[in-house]
């Protein structure tokens, strides 16, 4: 998760309700999170934060609506970078080691996508999420083959693919002793075979 998802001293109240949600969660995970927690970590009155959700999933739905903001302001594919640098910075960003605090909230976040299988709001929102980032994939990967570096393959397909290995290893960092060492050069072996262009 890149640096700066909130501003040191947010001027929007649902900011700072925001800013506070993601301080609980770090401290309390999806489970124990409740607004009176939330309230602890709210520099203003917790009757504000009921005034403007009526409960901890509704306000938590917010909270990943900002999330996808941010990521859509912010998912940085650098200017210049040949398709395949690209993909090695999103890769960086997946198989480097977490700090606590990252852990802390990629497991919180593995919880609210458990909610997903019952719930429909977070179902809606994980959808939007995924097909968002699949979509920024697959421009990666058309652009690589307009450019001549990626062969001639389905941009949707593979972004899928891509996308699936990824998220899984996100899953795993935070519920079993994934070694991402092996799962980074197996991604790189299949951008190598799968999708680079003879003689790049």
């Amino acid at each position: 998760m890149r640096s700066g998802l909130f501003p040191d001293d947010p001027a929007e109240t649902r900011i700072e309700i925001l800013k506070a949600t993601y301080a609980a969660l770090l401290q309390h995970g999806y489970a124990d999170l409740t607004i009176d927690r939330i309230g602890q970590h709210f520099p203003k009155s917790t009757s504000l934060v009921y005034h403007h959700y009526e409960g901890k999933d509704e306000l938590l739905i917010d909270f990943l609506s900002y999330l996808l903001e941010d990521a859509e302001a912010g998912l940085g594919t650098e200017s210049g970078a040949s398709a395949d640098e690209r993909l090695l910075t999103l890769f960086d960003r997946i198989f480097t080691e977490e700090t606590p605090e990252e852990r802390s909230f990629q497991r919180a976040m593995a919880e609210m996508r458990a909610q997903a299988a019952s719930d429909p709001e977070y179902r809606r929102h994980f959808t939007e999420h995924d097909r968002f980032f699949r979509d920024r994939l697959a421009d990666i990967v058309r652009d690589g083959i307009e450019e001549g570096t990626f062969r001639e393959v389905d941009p949707e397909q593979v972004a899928t693919m891509l996308h699936t290995m990824l998220s899984g290893a996100m899953a795993e960092q935070v519920s079993s002793d994934l070694d991402l060492s092996t799962v980074r050069e197996e991604a790189e072996a299949y951008v190598e075979v799968r999708l680079l262009a003879e003689g790049r």
